[in-house]
């Protein structure tokens, strides 16, 4: 398999990209988030997945949205510098 360190979308399928981002926003938050119709009027993955194969415009939007709340999870899953900091005890 080709590794392909400045293609963070490598090997991710558009299934997973949307079944991922609807269990951490909820349709609801999606539909705010990326305005598109397939996201609020009936919404399922089936039917947003042939939406999205077929409007790139609206996949671009999709796989921008995936690939920010991977990087916030991956920052939000890093250590904190200051974890190991001890306050002085003031008298």
């Amino acid at each position: 398999m080709n590794n392909q360190p400045n293609n963070p979308l490598h090997g991710v399928t558009l299934q997973t990209i949307v079944t991922e981002l609807v269990e951490h926003y909820g349709w609801q938050r999606l539909s705010m988030k990326v305005n598109i119709n397939c996201f609020k009027s009936d919404p399922s993955i089936k039917s947003s997945l042939k939406f999205l194969r077929k409007t790139d415009w609206a996949r671009e939007k999709v796989e921008r949205l995936y690939i920010k709340m991977k990087d916030k999870q991956e920052f939000d899953n890093e250590p904190s510098p200051w974890a190991n900091f001890k306050k002085k005890e003031t008298n």
